[in-house]
């Protein structure tokens, strides 16, 4: 069951995650990697986001980002 839709507002902060299925790598190697890092990089130019990491290795974990 999907979850319910987020209510978004101006200036909240919201923090996002994803998790492969039974904690399964979700990048097949280091070119999905880039290719998610290429994606995300144009979402948040298009949208004028802010995107904060604690560290690099959070967003290219093989199990999570």
């Amino acid at each position: 069951m999907a979850k319910p839709l987020r209510i978004e507002f101006s200036g909240a902060l919201y923090h996002v995650t994803s998790r492969g299925d039974r904690r399964e790598a979700i990048y097949e190697d280091d070119e999905d990697r880039g290719t998610f890092l290429s994606i995300l990089k144009e979402v948040v130019e298009r949208f004028n986001w802010l995107c904060h990491a604690a560290t690099p290795s959070d967003c290219l974990s093989s199990a999570r980002i």
